[in-house]
């Protein structure tokens, strides 16, 4: 058995679209989970954004807008077949539920109905396109087996069972077609697991039913070594271990959800990342094998603000640190990065809803200086295996761009650098030719 994911840019075009059902036929049993058509989500939080505002009018005006999008989509998927008018009559039917629920009263609740129409709204066009070629599935509504606890985690014994029981009881059955992202809160309300939470979804059934393979489709070979869209001469990466999958995901490439990779590796069950527009590339498997070359890829992760305390309290103490960190837990604030010295901490954060308060109370413990607007550069690779220089390779790509830290040694898969955002693309475009392709460039 397998489980097929598919992204929005790979359900962005009809003529794509209808094509899915060539890639996951003929495998056998496979769960095949949806995201949002491409768009979508951003469209419904902006309709969230201005019910928040009290912009009634203004919300029913872009769900309108979906809604022509949405007809104008079937009509070029379908083409006048005999499953369009149902097909039309579903699209008819979603829009109408959306616009109950503008009318009433806005809150958390009523927000997330509204995002979860997104997948709602492509599992269903896959049910009529299997309808109109005739083929058996079944179509399972995510939050009737997904749900959340009151911090957000995955009931995975519940999943487990509940997907079991169906499958068990449907012998005959050889395609599922789910809803990623959406899920059922401990209230028994409709919840999301966040922004890209569908390739977590199809991990976490993946890893429940210890199927053979997770497949990842959207729309480009595999993970790329460094970011195409700001450097040239990249390629994809034929192969990653986990835990070189997971810190690229967690340091800013897109291609995977950070909460992706763990449920398939604590049941070691490969990822592989395919890309709808190219189905015949091999693209990247994530698995527990480490092959190839040491130094895989370079990402980065925007949005960081570094914070340094100084306090001469530091000297030859100790629980200074765990003061430090407690107050970044109260906080619910991870933090990326870290360094120290005798009478100093260094960290970054990349969430600054609460820096105000948490700079506050850091200053009762010493002064505090913060940096908004860095990146965080990060070098993924196998390091236990490389030979000795990989840093003084990393840092001499870097020798005409200012670096603010470095972290290296607490994991053996990546070294981290801070830099300002501005150096962003002089920085990955140096690495790049320095670690891939052999040959040094000047960055001025």
């Amino acid at each position: 058995m397998k489980v097929f994911k598919f992204g929005g840019t790979s359900l962005g075009e009809p003529e794509i679209f209808r094509k899915l059902p060539e890639l996951f036929g003929g495998q056998g049993r496979v769960v095949v989970v949806l995201s949002a058509i491409s768009g979508t989500t951003d469209k419904l939080i902006s309709i969230n954004d201005q019910l928040r505002k009290g912009n009634v009018a203004e919300a029913k005006d872009l769900i309108m807008e979906m809604e022509r999008f949405y007809s104008s989509f079937i009509y070029r998927m379908f083409d006048w077949t005999p499953v369009y008018n149902e097909a039309r009559l579903f699209i008819e039917t979603r829009f109408l539920k959306l616009i109950g629920l503008i009318d009433k009263p806005f809150a958390r609740d009523v927000e997330n109905e509204i995002l979860a129409q997104g997948e709602l709204l492509s599992s269903g066009l896959l049910r009529c396109l299997l309808k109109s070629k005739n083929e058996k599935f079944m179509y399972l509504y995510a939050p009737d087996y997904l749900e959340i606890n009151d911090e957000g985690q995955p009931d995975v014994k519940k999943l487990g069972m509940k997907l079991k029981e169906v499958l068990n009881q449907n012998p005959d059955n050889d395609v599922f077609i789910t809803q990623g992202f959406i899920c059922r809160n401990s209230r028994g309300k409709i919840d999301t697991l966040g922004r890209g939470g569908s390739d977590f979804t199809a991990s976490l059934i993946g890893a429940a039913l210890v199927v053979e393979e997770i497949q990842i489709w959207t729309d480009v070979d595999g993970v790329h070594n460094n970011d195409p869209r700001l450097v040239e001469e990249t390629r994809s990466v034929p192969e990653l271990s986990y835990e070189e999958a997971d810190e690229l995901a967690y340091f800013g490439a897109k291609v995977l959800h950070p909460s992706c990779v763990f449920p398939a590796k604590r049941m070691n069950i490969p990822i592989r990342i395919k890309n709808t527009l190219n189905p015949g590339a091999p693209g990247t498997l994530v698995h527990e094998a480490r092959k190839g070359s040491t130094i895989k890829a370079v990402a980065v992760k925007d949005g960081i603000t570094a914070i340094r305390i100084r306090s001469a309290r530091m000297l030859n103490a100790y629980g200074f640190l765990k003061k430090v960190f407690e107050i970044f837990e109260h906080y619910k604030t991870p933090i990326d990065m870290i360094s120290t010295s005798e009478v100093s901490v260094s960290l970054t954060i990349d969430n600054n809803t609460s820096l105000k308060e948490i700079v506050s109370e850091l200053r009762e413990l010493g002064a505090v200086e913060t940096d908004e607007d860095q990146t965080i550069v990060c070098v993924v690779g196998d390091f236990m295996a490389e030979k000795p220089g990989v840093v003084r390779m990393v840092l001499n790509a870097l020798k005409e761009i200012p670096v603010r830290m470095i972290s290296y040694g607490g994991s053996m898969n990546n070294v981290s650098l801070l830099l300002h955002e501005r150096d962003k693309i002089r920085a990955i475009n140096a690495l790049h030719h320095q670690l891939f392709l052999n040959r040094e460039i000047h960055v001025n």
